[in-house]
């Protein structure tokens, strides 16, 4: 056993002196990555003194501030966990894998939820860097995440799989990031899979967003093969944060979560000033005023710094904390005391619009309290999530809660039962509609038991809407006639198509929401073997022909299984809902009878004029 690790010893000491004495570590001088994994491997971190040190040393110049943005699992937590230890900022270790996807349920899916930071030490060319890092999602209901990022960066990294091309999420991504005026390198990621086509993927950047094919950096974050090209354009490429330590503090609420020790804890990104513990700050948009109990950075995790100043993004508390979770404000400006008139407030950010609802109650009436202080926190955390009150008569007092979509709702679940041991019982997704009465008044109904009956004279001469989004669909050419059946299938109006180089197709389609969260992205997997990707935003409303559909036990409504659907679904959810609930209903002892009973008379003798009349004679008998 001593033999076999003296023999891997000296191999991995011959590799690193191989390396070091070259002139100097060039990307070009990375020949496998096994001898990559093994310079990670002896990466030093510095302690908390030493890093406070050299970030104090460090000028706003020399600071950069990017994200990474892709589609669904193209790769963006890997490169980070890269790009984190070509820094030294973790080690190589299988502990370490998917480090900025702090969330059970990010482990469990494989997907990232929350928008996460890490700040690095970089040096490039014999001078130290500050790299800000942020790690998106990549899945359209978690845009707000992705939006929120962009506030706090100077530029982002648009990473492409190499085997799978541009996808819907990536057109979106770049619009977002060329609206927010950011500077983009372009990356493209898994080019060691057998699947690979680096030609094809450089050429739709380049027709798609006009991005130069020279300027892409070539990786796979997973064996490391190109990482070390990355830091290096970042510096070149995306420009350092404007801002100035002299000017009163001017710092930016970005994100927050909740710490059982520290109460509400808040990400910002600082514009103008400084601040350290024992200031005195105030809430532009608020109004309230706390004094800072602790500054640091996230360098993977929270290492508290003296001081936070312009140009930076890192984690402030106060002492004491918060006292309301609707005082931690998104987008909300803080300044010192005494300098609100010298300091124009940040515009803040936009306010997510909910698309899908549902009704959430306690298993257990008595826990209601402990599972609203459980629900309260992951807002907090995630404040695209809407929350306000409710009632129904069969399962209590609980909430209703709005979410951007499907799988939004499904984590939020997972997270309330993994983070806090809580379970809910929740509704069937529904999506809002909108009245227009006679008199003009107009009425958002986002509970559908609230909905009016269509039977009311009034609402026969109001005007009903629902809400419509704007589905952007890529898929390979070949699946083409299968998803334009499924969107029409789906009350979908085609807007636009286009082939895009050669073999794919992006199609969009306008689509009521209320068949978007009726697993639409379930059946368009299905329907294109898992190649096709969906994006979609809000396209406003639209007059239709709504009716209230509700499940009757005994001839009881039933308000927590209640639904608005168009009429021409009304048949078809009916029935699946009567065949569905009969399954879970005990027997009984006696059979019910049907509602209606019949016998038909025959006629006397064939007559060629029965069809001219409307009955039978000898019914009149």
């Amino acid at each position: 056993m001593s033999l076999a690790w003296s023999a891997g010893r000296a191999w991995s000491r011959q590799c690193l002196s191989q390396a070091r004495s070259r002139p100097s570590f060039t990307p070009s001088h990375i020949l496998t990555p096994r001898i990559y994994a093994n310079l990670r491997r002896y990466a030093t971190k510095p302690t908390p003194a030493e890093l406070e040190a050299r970030i104090a040393a460090i000028p706003i110049e020399r600071y950069r501030n990017f994200c990474i943005v892709a589609h669904i699992d193209h790769g963006k937590s890997t490169l980070s966990d890269r790009l984190l230890e070509y820094t030294g900022t973790i080690s190589a270790s299988d502990a370490n894998k998917q480090i900025l996807d702090k969330l059970d349920v990010e482990r469990e899916r494989g997907i990232t939820v929350k928008a996460q930071t890490c700040t690095m030490i970089h040096k490039h060319n014999g001078q130290d860097y500050l790299l800000h890092l942020v790690d998106t999602p990549g899945h359209v209901d978690f845009r707000a995440e992705v939006t929120r990022s962009y506030a706090s960066c100077g530029g982002a990294l648009l990473l492409v799989d190499a085997s799978q091309g541009i996808q819907a999420q990536t057109v979106s991504n770049f619009h977002l990031a060329f609206a927010q005026d950011l500077a983009l390198v372009p990356v493209v990621n898994k080019i060691d899979m057998p699947a690979a086509d680096v030609p094809r993927v450089l050429q739709q950047m380049k027709d798609s967003f006009e991005l130069d094919p020279k300027d892409a950096i070539m990786l796979s974050a997973k064996t490391g093969k190109g990482v070390p090209d990355v830091l290096p354009a970042v510096i070149e490429r995306i420009p350092h944060p404007v801002g100035d330590e002299k000017k009163p503090l001017k710092m930016m609420l970005v994100d927050s979560w909740y710490d059982n020790f520290r109460g509400v804890v808040l990400l910002v990104r600082l514009f103008d000033g400084t601040i350290k513990a024992g200031d005195n700050v105030v809430s532009l948009g608020t109004g309230m005023k706390y004094t800072v109990g602790q500054v640091g950075i996230q360098y993977p995790h929270a290492i508290p710094q003296a001081t936070l100043s312009a140009g930076q993004v890192g984690y402030v508390y106060f002492n004491p904390g918060m006292k309301k979770i609707q005082d931690a404000k998104l987008g909300d400006t803080f300044t010192f005391v005494g300098s609100e008139e010298k300091v124009e407030p940040y515009p803040g950010f936009e306010e997510p619009k909910p698309m899908v609802f549902v009704a959430a109650f306690p298993t257990d009436q008595s826990d209601y309290s402990r599972l609203a202080d459980s629900i309260g926190q992951l807002v907090l955390n995630d404040r695209s999530v809407t929350l306000q009150k409710d009632h129904s008569e069969a399962l209590g007092a609980g909430w209703r809660l709005g979410f951007l979509g499907s799988l939004h709702c499904s984590v939020f679940q997972d997270r309330l039962r993994q983070e806090h041991g809580k379970s809910v019982i929740l509704t069937e997704p529904t999506v809002p509609s909108k009245i227009i009465w006679p008199d003009g008044s107009e009425e958002i109904v986002s509970n559908p038991a609230l909905f009016p009956e269509t039977s009311n004279p009034k609402v026969k001469q109001s005007q009903l809407f629902e809400p419509y989004v704007t589905a952007t669909i890529t898929m390979p050419e070949e699946y083409l006639g299968r998803v334009i059946e499924l969107c029409e299938a789906n009350r979908g109006e085609q807007k636009s198509l286009e082939f895009f180089h050669t073999t794919q197709v992006i199609l969009q389609y306008e689509i009521p929401t209320a068949q978007l969260v009726d697993d639409l992205f379930g059946k368009l997997k299905s329907v294109t073997k898992g190649y096709a990707t969906l994006d979609y935003e809000d396209a406003g409303w639209r007059e239709s022909n709504l009716v209230k559909l509700q499940l009757l036990v005994n001839r009881q409504p039933v308000d927590a299984i209640c639904k608005v659907v168009h009429s021409s679904q009304v048949d078809r959810l009916g029935r699946q809902w009567v065949t569905k609930f009969k399954e879970h209903v005990d027997r009984q002892h006696f059979g019910t009878s049907p509602l209606f009973l019949s016998s038909p008379f025959k006629p006397r003798s064939p007559c060629v004029n029965t069809h001219l009349r409307g009955r039978h004679p000898s019914h009149s008998r």
